[in-house]
């Protein structure tokens, strides 16, 4: 009996410090804060980070506003298929930004990054094709991932948003509008905001 009263007591003793650890310590889990200002950066294949913009999120009652504000002078001018877009340039790939043309809601929510991602729309082109090639879209969608959001490129087709949507509150690129794309096949493999 005093052996069962003496493990009993050991039990609750180490119940007791491991509750008193994790109410104490801190813990390293960061989650990210949709709050002020944070940058957006490209990841390229050989791993080197680009800043490209900027990001400001402000809590409001039914969600998160977001406004980006893209560097432009990281970006060169491409002149394509009769418009002029903003390019950045790597030895075997270039990526195009594509501004999302048309009314959008401003705001997202936490698990709902879908408008966020909308204004990440990119295309890409080898150096040596002139013109833009709507089809191939790059979607960035995003995902928490400690204290970052964290973009891997979908397939989409721009075609879809040459004319506007019947509906401007509905985003055109829902899940079922993007492709799988093998990890490495974007010279720009990720975007992240932090």
């Amino acid at each position: 009996m005093r052996h069962l009263l003496a493990s009993l007591k050991v039990r609750y003793l180490v119940a007791a410090l491991s509750f008193t650890a994790m109410v104490c310590l801190p813990s390293q889990v960061v989650a990210f804060e949709f709050n002020g200002v944070k940058s957006i950066v490209v990841v390229g294949a050989d791993d080197t980070k680009t800043p490209i913009g900027t990001v400001e999120f402000r809590p409001e009652a039914e969600g998160v506003a977001f406004k980006l504000a893209l560097t432009t002078q990281v970006f060169t001018d491409h002149f394509l298929s009769m418009r002029e877009f903003k390019c950045l340039p790597a030895a075997k790939e270039i990526s195009c930004y594509v501004p999302y043309p048309y009314q959008y809601p401003t705001k997202i929510k936490p698990d709902d990054l879908t408008w966020l991602e909308h204004n990440l729309l990119f295309l890409y082109k080898t150096p040596s094709e002139y013109g833009a090639k709507l089809w191939n879209g790059v979607y960035y969608e995003l995902q928490v991932q400690d204290n970052a959001l964290v973009g891997l490129p979908k397939a989409v087709d721009l075609n879809e948003i040459a004319a506007p949507p019947s509906d401007l509150s509905t985003p055109p690129f829902g899940k079922e509008n993007r492709g799988e794309m093998e990890p490495d096949a974007r010279w720009f493999k990720a975007i992240i905001i932090e």
